[in-house]
């Protein structure tokens, strides 16, 4: 009776491992495998990105006269451009650029529009309209428009991009971080918070502004991409990076003119961006959702 008793449990965890393993497991969706991937890639391209430059033989800015224009072969992977300079060790310069003026925007958006729509929604009222109303005004103010402005008066450069890029980009994260924090701040445990003496500081970084977490990482991802785009394109139209710096966009419209000729010059550079912006559309739809209330 006691040798019963005492194997009782055992036989209970054979049991229940049993019952475990004759369950059928169903297997993860496929856009988990896409953003795993897609995270892989990304930090494989940020790694090569800071590692290449430095081991590269060749600077993004030295010059090969006797070898411009050269297809690429062993010395130069990617071909040269019209002035002998070396196409692999600029595009991940380029890449430096790129993904620095992304995650920068990215950060600078984020924080302005999580304090801005966090307490919009949080104060209420007509406050929360005038706010708003302030942010409809700034969004309706063409962005190209303060490019070219900042432009003149501070010159180009990665810091003018900055500034016009986070001067309207906040405005989206507000809308869906004030959208989030006013559904939440209706919840039971936030008037209980309120109920328990908790200060409003304390209530909106410790109840509401993590619980709207997930909408905000997946948010922040997708405005990765969007920046690199805009930077592309500002340097691509001369409002951008200026040469000799290597950016993708200037890649891009050097290598558009020599197209019919040099068609590397301008395959390496676009395949980039386009392969970026794929890479980081893929893992911000990943985690937007994983990561939104259902």
């Amino acid at each position: 009776m006691d040798s019963k008793i005492r194997f009782t449990p055992f036989y209970e965890a054979l049991a229940k491992l049993h019952r475990i393993f004759r369950k059928k497991v169903d297997p993860p969706p496929k856009k988990v495998f896409k953003g795993k991937w897609a995270l892989i890639s990304l930090l494989i391209l940020t790694s090569l990105a800071i590692l290449v430059p430095w081991v590269s033989p060749y600077s993004y800015s030295e010059i090969h006269l006797e070898m411009k224009n050269s297809p690429p072969s062993i010395r130069f992977w990617f071909g040269t451009d019209e002035l002998g300079r070396d196409i692999f060790t600029r595009i991940w310069w380029g890449a430096r650029i790129s993904l620095f003026i992304g995650c920068s925007a990215a950060l600078i958006d984020g924080v302005f529009g999580i304090l801005f729509g966090t307490l919009a929604a949080y104060i209420g009222g007509k406050t929360d309209e005038c706010m708003m109303r302030i942010c409809d005004i700034l969004y309706a103010i063409p962005h190209l428009l303060v490019v070219i402005l900042l432009t003149v008066v501070r010159g180009s450069g990665i810091l003018t991009i900055l500034i016009a890029m986070t001067c309207t980009g906040w405005i989206n994260m507000a809308r869906i971080c004030r959208s989030q924090v006013l559904q939440i701040k209706q919840l039971d445990f936030v008037s209980a918070a309120r109920l328990m003496g908790a200060s409003h500081p304390r209530i909106i970084l410790i109840h509401l502004i993590p619980n709207a977490m997930g909408s905000i990482i997946a948010t922040m991802t997708l405005t990765v991409p969007t920046a690199i785009f805009a930077e592309a394109f500002l340097s691509f139209i001369g409002l951008g990076i200026q040469a000799p710096a290597a950016s993708w966009g200037v890649m891009v419209g050097d290598g558009l003119s020599a197209m019919r000729y040099y068609p590397w010059r301008l395959l390496f550079p676009s395949a980039m961006i386009t392969l970026t912006m794929v890479l980081f559309n893929v893992l911000g739809n990943t985690l937007r959702d994983r990561l939104s209330p259902r």
